[in-house]
């Protein structure tokens, strides 16, 4: 298997529902990805449901949300639905939340999430797993009288965070085992984020080499249908400006102007939605003309070849690992399989080096 390779299962608005999620696990296991992601929406993408799903109709794919959200459960319903997947999986699940969207936090009367919040529940969560009884905790993520699980616990379950802001980025490097970036980060701002991830783990304590960045790179290859390209890469893109562009140009040092202008637009004013799962074929050709290009061609596009290219470049900007990000295992597998021969060439020609070195 590919375990430095991941995607994603039901990616974007889910695409044919829920019940599709259980061959696309069967379908990226077969095609040797290391782990598969599963992003929360709060309508059929219930995170608990499918990380289930997917355990279970797989054998040696590792199975991670990213991401959930640790204050819309209760921090003893988290703790003990990954301990069962923790347990169901044989140790393939990863528990990965994300501090989510503030405004719809205030929509739905769910409290903010500080990164404050988001340390202690990570340590808190650990200590459960641990089997350990806490009593009268009273910290950033509230207060509980008593905590508590199962004294026989001793799970090593692994934490990951999607982190955007220097602040989170460098709690992940503390405290969590796996860092996951947001998709659309140019190459420098990859390398700027590996950084603080690296220089937080090596401050606190900790090996570097032991917390794994992931880049989320947007994989549109040509073989996929023009109107699906738009749908993956404009929509996407144009989705993420809705909910947090501020956030989004700020860490990519984008003109904020160009946000100004898209959010502004009678056409992107006009879909009833997210973009990437609402706009017609027809709106996507016109937001497309108000995003500059070298934005979208961050994504992996173009041949089988050239998104190996891309691939193997976040590598080379420090990233430990790729999720082919947008695209179901079947959009992937001519990727996949000409990534796996561009290994194997590798492999040759380091062999015929060598040889040739002793020779």
């Amino acid at each position: 298997m590919y375990d430095e390779l991941g995607f994603y299962l039901l990616a974007g608005a889910g695409g044919e529902g829920p019940a599709a999620l259980v061959e696309e696990a069967r379908r990226g296991e077969a095609l040797g990805l290391g782990t598969a992601f599963i992003s929360e929406r709060w309508n059929v993408k219930e995170a608990s449901s499918l990380v289930g799903a997917a355990c279970a109709a797989t054998t040696r794919l590792n199975v991670a949300t990213a991401a959930t959200n640790c204050n819309t459960r209760h921090p003893l319903v988290t703790a003990s639905w990954a301990t069962t997947m923790h347990r169901l999986s044989g140790g393939r699940f990863t528990l990965g939340i994300g501090r989510g969207v503030a405004a719809l936090y205030s929509a739905f009367n769910i409290p903010e999430v500080t990164t404050a919040h988001m340390e202690d529940w990570a340590q808190v969560t650990r200590r459960l797993w641990r089997g350990e009884t806490i009593v009268d905790h009273d910290g950033p993520m509230g207060r509980y009288p008593v905590l508590f699980l199962d004294s026989d616990f001793n799970e090593d379950i692994r934490l990951a965070l999607v982190a955007f802001g220097p602040k989170t980025l460098a709690l992940g490097g503390r405290v969590f085992d796996d860092v996951i970036l947001h998709t659309y980060f140019p190459p420098e701002t990859l390398r700027r984020c590996v950084t603080t991830v690296k220089r937080a783990a090596e401050q606190a304590g900790r090996d570097p080499a032991t917390v794994r960045v992931w880049s989320c790179l947007a994989t549109v290859g040509d073989h996929i249908p023009e109107a699906a390209r738009l749908r993956k890469t404009v929509g996407r893109l144009a989705t993420y400006l809705q909910g947090y562009g501020e956030l989004l140009i700020r860490t990519n040092d984008w003109d904020p102007a160009v946000l100004q202008h898209f959010r502004s637009d009678p056409v992107v004013l006009s879909v009833p939605g997210a973009i990437d799962a609402k706009a017609t074929t027809e709106q996507l050709e016109h937001i497309a003309t108000l995003l500059p290009a070298e934005w979208t061609a961050v994504a992996a596009s173009g041949s089988a070849a050239r998104a190996v290219e891309r691939v193997r470049e976040e590598f080379a900007h420090g990233a430990d690992r790729v999720i082919l990000h947008g695209a179901t295992p079947d959009e992937l597998e001519p990727i996949v399989a000409e990534y796996g021969s561009a290994l194997i060439r590798q492999h040759h020609r380091n062999a015929s080096a060598q040889h040739r070195t002793y020779s």
